[in-house]
């Protein structure tokens, strides 16, 4: 058994899921501003999740449940996915995004696992809180590590992809490591580089 770890927002889905709900809100910039520099590594990406977060209070489930069920699939999403279970991957989504956008991608796309987090919601409308798995700069690292444990793959099975500094904790956990229309700060640290949009094109290179 092998093991592929992929990110979700800007690779597995094109775009990324805080920045699009944001346009519900008069915030959409200041919220697409504070993504850019977490995505870059210029703030510690718990902080820029908080504070994005806290400025969707106010809309509603609904919305944001309708607009997660029609986020864009990334070019070759479906097919690097149906290739790699045929070459005995699981295949897994770790997100700092959240569970209304990542299980009905999962579903999509046939994943084996999601990993993701999960807005407050008090009477169907967004608190401004968050929780979840994938809040820290170190979690996707730590959950790869368990992961890699529970299913007996280790570091020359692995397989991650990702675009943003959060991705880098789960790089040193994994012999292939896809920076994927990538921030350069990740790039620094893959093996793979991906500039086009297009996930097949990692198929060549593992």
């Amino acid at each position: 058994m092998k093991l592929a770890v992929f990110d979700f927002d800007s690779t597995l889905m094109d775009g990324e899921t805080l920045d699009i709900i944001a346009r519900e809100t008069n915030f959409a910039n200041e919220i697409a501003e504070i993504t850019a520099r977490g995505m870059r590594g210029e703030i510690d990406f718990f902080e820029s999740l908080q504070s994005r977060v806290a400025l969707l209070k106010g809309i509603k489930l609904e919305t944001v449940n309708d607009i997660c069920n029609s986020l864009p699939i990334m070019n070759g999403a479906k097919e690097i996915i149906e290739e790699l279970h045929k070459k005995d991957y699981k295949c897994v989504c770790f997100s700092g995004g959240f569970k209304n956008a990542t299980i009905p991608f999962s579903q999509k796309l046939n994943l084996d696992a999601e990993f993701s987090n999960i807005f407050h919601v008090k009477d169907n409308i967004l608190t401004g809180k968050v929780g979840g798995e994938m809040m820290f700069s170190n979690s996707k690292g730590n959950m790869l590590l368990t992961l890699q444990k529970l299913l007996n793959v280790d570091y020359n099975d692995t397989l991650v992809v990702g675009d943003g500094a959060n991705d880098l904790s789960m790089f040193k956990y994994a012999k292939n490591k896809v920076a994927f229309c990538a921030k350069e700060v990740l790039k620094k640290e893959a093996t793979i580089i991906i500039n086009e949009k297009d996930l097949r094109l990692i198929l060549d290179q593992i």
